[in-house]
């Protein structure tokens, strides 16, 4: 991403409104990014500091990340240092991707000192070091190897800048231009080798200024296309020293790809641009949709393992019990191989592997091949048989049993699944967590055990002939939404025989038509398993004929009454928190 050294000389300009305030709170979300809570007459905003490989960045920003309960080392040592201390300046060296914010800050023996933060944002090298007053390190996000560093960060190790490249600043003079320009063998190549702080997007948005399509190098160009080239690293410079434009560039599905601070038109029609009032709107705006959509990810997969490890368990104990209970189909050869051994113990020579009888159950009475146990007498192998005979009844309606009970979790399981691949914010993902922390398929941290959980509330929609269409998320607030907040006449919907949310249609006395079942039909087809079918099935009920049976799982329910209707998956538009 095109944070470089020139958008953070940008960025800096904005961050000086952070200078003369004081650190009034500071939080460590996470292992590498800082939030700091800044206060001055007349001034009172957060400022992230990130060092997070994929994102790493600076601003203000206006949310607020949970903490840890148990604040890290790191944070511990900058609360004792700079707790309380004031911003005095907000430094980059150059086209550097570094900051360096210092302080003011009073020790623990009154002394006044002037410690620095470093905020360097280096791509996978980026890192958040603090410095003291004396230029040596005193701690870091993240250290260095002691043995193979080649730049040492290490407290009690001397602060040392990242290794300089051999290039020059666009702001400045750069001798033979020209000279610089022959040395690489396109265009694009050739800017970046020479001048420091520029990133790949605005090397190719300077060629695509000067030469239209296509990457030549220096030396192809015509003096027209030299003119051009000169005449837009020119207009550049004027961009960059009259503060730049923060732009977003998306795609056609409306997901951030880009930012800038320069006007971006290489990519035409393929990308949309989006200008806004500050850089930390900017950032606010890419990274924290991207960040958002990784922790959900990443929390999602997480469940989705556990949950899958279930079904596979379930799924290889119902295999072996169906294989069980067919065994016990042949039961009746166990009783017969005992009435017949019973019936002939005179002609059954003690200590025999086998003997064969004759069948009387057989029409023909065709010799049986009965196997025995050379230990036992005739009379215990046919007792045998029959204790056998009579296990197979007690194992059949056990086996029963539990494979019913292995095809209910099996559906939980995967009802659980359904919620998880739906789920569209972290809350979401909390309570399908404690839906599982309720039923033992999750073991709760200590850590998290007296915290609340963040809920959320069931999706509302708005028929076309103006019912209230409630959807729930996952099946706790199934369970909450059919049974506790609807109405015994509203109706249920629930795709049939099919992992889904419960829709309810809010009647309020009335008789919704036609128009108001099909809709509701196909938003219980769209929230379900079957989202991406067509024909789905749909039962729907009031919801007086809807009871859970006692112990049944969360969101398992039976129900009565119902019709059925056949629509193909889509959704209405959802109504704004504020509307409901």
């Amino acid at each position: 991403m095109p944070l470089d050294g020139i958008f953070l000389s940008q960025l800096k300009r904005e961050l000086q409104a952070a200078v003369d305030c004081h650190l009034d709170k500071i939080h460590q979300p996470s292992r590498d990014v800082l939030v700091f809570l800044l206060r001055k007459p007349g001034f009172s905003s957060k400022l992230l500091l990130s060092a997070r490989p994929e994102t790493p960045r600076v601003q203000f920003t206006a949310d607020t990340p949970e903490n840890p309960a148990q604040p890290p080392a790191f944070c511990m040592r900058l609360r004792k240092l700079l707790g309380g201390a004031r911003i005095t300046s907000i430094t980059q060296p150059g086209f550097e991707r570094v900051l360096f914010f210092e302080f003011s800050a009073v020790n623990e023996m009154g002394d006044r000192i002037a410690p620095k933060l470093a905020v360097e944002l280096i791509g996978r090298q980026a890192n958040l070091i603090l410095i003291g007053d004396d230029g040596r390190i005193i701690d870091a996000v993240r250290r260095s190897d002691v043995e193979t560093a080649a730049r040492m960060i290490q407290p009690g190790a001397r602060y040392q800048l990242p290794p300089a490249q051999e290039k020059v600043s666009l702001l400045e003079p750069a001798g033979d231009l020209a000279l610089r320009l022959e040395s690489a063998p396109c265009l694009t190549r050739a800017l970046l080798d020479t001048f420091d702080g520029l990133s790949p997007l605005i090397a190719r948005e300077v060629v695509w200024r000067s030469c239209g399509q296509g990457d030549p190098a220096y030396s192809e160009l015509t003096d027209a296309q030299r003119q051009a080239l000169f005449l837009a690293l020119e207009d550049l410079k004027e961009s960059i020293c009259a503060g730049g434009t923060p732009t977003l560039l998306s795609d056609q599905t409306g997901r951030p790809a880009d930012f800038s601070y320069y006007p971006i038109g290489q990519y035409g029609s393929l990308y949309q641009t989006q200008a806004f009032g500050s850089y930390s709107e900017l950032l606010e705006a890419f990274y924290g949709r991207r960040e958002t959509s990784d922790q959900l990810r990443q929390a999602r997969s997480a469940l989705q393992r556990v949950v899958n490890q279930r079904i596979a368990r379930v799924q290889k104990k119902m295999q072996l019990r169906r294989q069980d209970l067919a065994n016990c189909e042949n039961r009746e050869g166990l009783r017969i191989c005992g009435e017949l051994l019973k019936a002939n113990l005179h002609a059954v020579a003690r200590g025999a592997p086998f003997v064969d009888l004759p069948n009387y159950y057989d029409e023909e009475l065709k010799p049986l091949r009965v196997r025995l146990n050379p230990a036992l007498s005739p009379a215990a192998n046919a007792a045998k048989y029959f204790k056998d005979y009579k296990k197979t009844y007690t194992a059949e309606e056990t086996l029963t049993r539990l494979i019913a009970q292995d095809e209910t979790e099996l559906s939980y399981l995967e009802s659980v699944l359904d919620a998880l691949s739906r789920a569209d914010s972290i809350a979401d993902l909390n309570e399908i967590r404690e839906e599982l922390l309720a039923g033992a398929y999750l073991r709760r941290q200590e850590k998290n055990a007296k915290r609340a959980p963040v809920t959320s509330k069931p999706l509302s929609y708005t028929s076309s002939e103006g019912f209230r269409i409630l959807v729930g998320r996952n099946n706790r607030q199934n369970d909450v939404l059919t049974l506790q907040t609807a109405a015994k006449n509203d109706l249920r919907f629930h795709t049939k025989n099919i992992p889904g949310s419960h829709v309810i249609v809010v009647c309020d006395g009335k008789t919704p038509g036609e128009q108001t079942i099909l809709e509701a039909a196909a938003l219980a087809a769209y929230h379900s398993k079957a989202r991406l079918s067509s024909q789905v099935p749909v039962d729907y009920t009031p919801v007086k004929f809807v009871k859970k049976p006692s112990g049944a799982k969360p969101g398992m329910v039976i129900y009565t009454t119902n019709q059925t209707a056949f629509v193909t998956p889509s959704e209405l538009p959802v109504r704004s928190q504020a509307e409901r």
